[in-house]
């Protein structure tokens, strides 16, 4: 029942996702209607998701986490995408808002499959992990693809911080051998679960570390490269993880 309005709801996104890229090349009353619309979407497509991971029951947090944490990559990305399309109303085609915009919208389809294929594999328990660790190397790539930006971040941290998220990388990557040694699904899960927020928040507080008024041009290129080898690291980890 829960996989059904799930299904029929991210379709409905999808139209959304649709209609606010064409949206970008039309009148500003259009792009406000396709706006509200998905709002009310991803609205609703949340609360299905929500009572689908409460259908699992407590005795199964993880998965829970891992199908909440698919809709907050829809809903991140569907923010993302909105606001692609504000930068690239009334644009000309070949404008570089344009290109942003498609990257948006792609990115936005890629999120929705990959809750729909995390839906169904909710329900075989037997690839509930492989599901799991699919959706966090995907959330991790293109976590990695926002902090190898030019964007540049609201605040900036200390060098200790940076440095304090880096024992979560440790953790992680210990839980990450000791599932590719058990193989249970279980443990795999709590590996996607822990991955995920461990690699997202180094890299957060890497970028924000080396944009801090203290650091030099030089000192800031190489931590944003070692930033990104530490992540291109983790996630060929978690590749072997998953070919095991």
């Amino acid at each position: 029942c829960y996989r059904e309005n799930i299904l029929k709801t991210a379709k409905a996104l999808v139209e959304d996702t649709k209609l606010l890229v064409s949206g970008a090349a039309s009148s500003q009353d259009k792009l406000a209607q396709a706006a509200q619309s998905s709002a009310n979407t991803i609205t609703q497509l949340a609360e299905v998701v929500k009572l689908g991971a409460a259908s699992l029951g407590s005795d199964d947090p993880e998965t829970q986490v891992v199908l909440i944490n698919a809709i907050k990559d829809v809903a991140k990305a569907l923010s993302d995408l909105i606001g692609a399309t504000k930068g690239a109303a009334s644009k000309p085609a070949d404008d570089p808002s344009m290109y942003q915009l498609k990257g948006a919208a792609k990115v936005m389809v890629t999120n929705v499959t990959s809750l729909l294929k995390t839906v169904k594999a909710v329900e075989d328990e037997a690839t509930r992990g492989t599901r799991a660790l699919e959706a966090t190397i995907e959330y991790i790539k293109q976590e990695l693809t926002v902090f190898q930006s030019s964007d540049v971040p609201e605040k900036t941290s200390s060098p200790e911080e940076s440095i304090r998220m880096t024992k979560g990388i440790t953790m992680a990557t210990a839980k990450a051998v000791a599932a590719g040694n058990s193989c249970r699904q279980e443990d795999v899960i709590a590996t996607a679960n822990l991955s995920r927020k461990a690699v997202a928040d180094m890299l957060t507080a890497c970028k924000q570390a080396s944009y801090h008024p203290d650091v030099s041009e030089e000192v800031r290129e190489r931590a944003l490269r070692f930033g990104t080898e530490c992540t291109l690291g983790y996630l060929e980890l978690l590749e072997h993880v998953l070919l095991v």
